[in-house]
């Protein structure tokens, strides 16, 4: 018996008229991606990976990112990187990371309690590591009282917004490499890089030498899912039995591949990517007008911070939704997404000409 037509009694329980810039993840699905969605729906497909669409999208992968490269769709970014670093760790072994990381400020401690590996982070200018600062912490490999360096991880786009060349993820590589250690690459906004450097992925991911990346797409449009994107498969193992013990396989992984697939297989995911770049530049040619407002770092991608005073940003968030990045400093973080329109960011900019002139 098929099934019948479709119907819900679910309600609307927000006001799609609301804007913000608190975070590229409070933005809805693209409609290509809910199209692909329900492209990829109805019959049945072979469940954990053994469906069409998961096998379609290894040829998506190789297409960006080398004929290596190969995909495991996961649920979520955390669950990439910890998958990913406890692929490349052994049981005493440690990563290196900015201290502002995605994986040390904002998991919950998941990589430490979950992949039962040591953060060793070192603090930076502008959320980017450099040789010089990861031989703060690469060294000790034969103490057996230290945890041993084996990962090199960097984000790209960065926390603060900062975006990595080329030639700097290279020279992170080599270096990595020389000591013996892997290289991860965080790449939740790794498409806003691409679009703000105007170079494909790939030269920011395997050309370099990354061995692992951990693929967004949810700040660009996807409803949820990420991947763990094996670029050197030498550097890991049994990433599928890792992804199982770590939660992280999706059972109806249809459904997270078509996602992807979506996103890749054309220039979606360069189109949002550019136009959340573009529009944090708008935003921030407009911030730099309104005096009292200092920008902290290189508008390089989606990231605006900023420093005001903290009741104005306080006045400010009952109008439009955005984060303290360090309320004590009176740091602010406004991120723009595939879907923040010129509007959305002249409106924003008027509101914040009238509450710094309150």
């Amino acid at each position: 018996m098929r099934p019948a037509a479709a119907r819900t009694d679910a309600k609307r329980h927000h006001d799609p008229e609301v804007r913000g810039f608190a975070s590229d993840n409070y933005a809805g699905t693209h409609p290509e991606i809910l199209a692909a969605l329900a492209l990829a729906n109805g019959g049945h497909q072979a469940a954990y990976g053994a469906d069409e669409y998961t096998e379609h999208l290894q040829r998506v992968i190789r297409s960006h990112f080398g004929g290596q490269a190969h995909a495991y769709p996961v649920f979520n970014g955390t669950g990439a990187n910890v998958v990913s670093l406890q692929a490349l760790t052994d049981r005493w072994g440690a990563v290196i990371a900015a201290e502002s990381a995605h994986i040390n400020v904002d998991e919950g401690g998941a990589p430490e309690r979950v992949g039962g590996l040591k953060l060793l982070t070192v603090p930076t200018e502008d959320g980017k590591l450099t040789p010089e600062l990861i031989d703060r912490q690469a060294f000790g490999w034969e103490d057996e009282h230290r945890a041993m360096p084996q990962v090199v991880s960097i984000t790209q786009s960065t926390e603060l917004g900062t975006v990595y060349t080329p030639d700097e993820i290279r020279v992170i590589c080599d270096h990595a490499h020389q000591h013996g250690m892997l290289v991860h690459l965080d790449g939740a906004r790794l498409a806003n890089a691409s679009a703000s450097l105007d170079v494909p992925m790939r030269a920011l991911t395997n050309v370099p030498g990354v061995d692992v990346v951990s693929f967004g797409g949810t700040k660009n449009g996807m409803l949820f899912g990420e991947a763990v994107v094996v670029l050197n498969p030498d550097a890991v193992r049994r990433m599928k039995h890792v992804r199982k013990l770590s939660m992280q396989l999706p059972s109806k992984m249809r459904f997270v591949s078509v996602q992807i697939e979506a996103l890749l297989a054309g220039d979606l995911w360069l189109r949002g990517a550019r136009h959340a770049n573009a529009m944090a530049a708008r935003l921030a040619a407009g911030v730099r007008g309104v005096a009292g407002v200092e920008i902290l770092y290189p508008v390089d991608a989606n990231a605006v911070f900023a420093r005001l005073p903290n009741e104005v940003s306080e006045r400010l968030q009952k109008r439009y939704r955005f984060y303290f990045w360090d309320e004590r400093a009176g740091e602010v973080r406004w991120m723009c997404s595939f879907d923040t329109t010129e509007e959305d960011v002249d409106g924003f900019l008027a509101a914040l000409r009238e509450e710094m002139g309150r």
